[in-house]
């Protein structure tokens, strides 16, 4: 017999979504601040679901007695999870050139204008912190760090759905 009670609901899960959370925020920052990468639109956006999911790891458990709403809290950043692999699918399409992005600049020349006046209206049009989403800011033989997300994003979602069936 243990020493310690055991739990209705084991806590690992949250504990381990919450690790997984702040690991993927703190590799964000680091990059951006300690290697002076520039993030874009869609690199922002993709770290809310990162926070928004740790805070309801956060939730969860503090909610140690009552397990329904452990699940719940569970279930809504295994959703958050899934959001974010979308948001990094379509910042890898962006990378890529399989579509535009509704949502930031790019670094496409524009028909009919030459090098220099393109420089000089990207230039004045772009605010200093914003960088295009189609020029990934780290890659790898072809990796970036947006697909690298889809891939962390998904499995996170995958695992959280995964165990919170099995604890049915």
């Amino acid at each position: 017999m243990s020493r310690f009670p055991r739990q209705p609901f084991p806590a690992f899960t949250a504990v381990f979504l919450l690790v997984a959370c702040l690991a993927a925020l703190a590799s964000a920052l680091y990059a951006q601040y300690g290697l002076g990468m520039r993030p874009c639109v869609l690199c922002v956006a993709e770290r809310v679901p990162f926070a928004v999911a740790a805070l309801f790891a956060a939730l969860a458990l503090g909610t140690a007695r009552m397990v329904s709403t452990r699940r719940v809290l569970l279930w809504l950043a295994a959703v958050a999870m899934g959001v974010n692999a979308l948001i990094a699918v379509y910042h890898v399409g962006v990378e890529q050139f399989w579509w535009q992005s509704a949502v930031c600049s790019s670094s496409e020349p524009t028909v009919g204008s030459t090098s220099e006046t393109l420089d000089l209206a990207a230039a004045m049009s772009r605010p200093v912190e914003d960088a295009p989403c189609d020029q990934p800011a780290w890659a790898f033989h072809g990796v970036t760090m947006a697909s690298l997300n889809v891939a962390f994003s998904g499995l996170l979602a995958l695992l959280l759905v995964l165990s919170l069936r099995r604890r049915r």
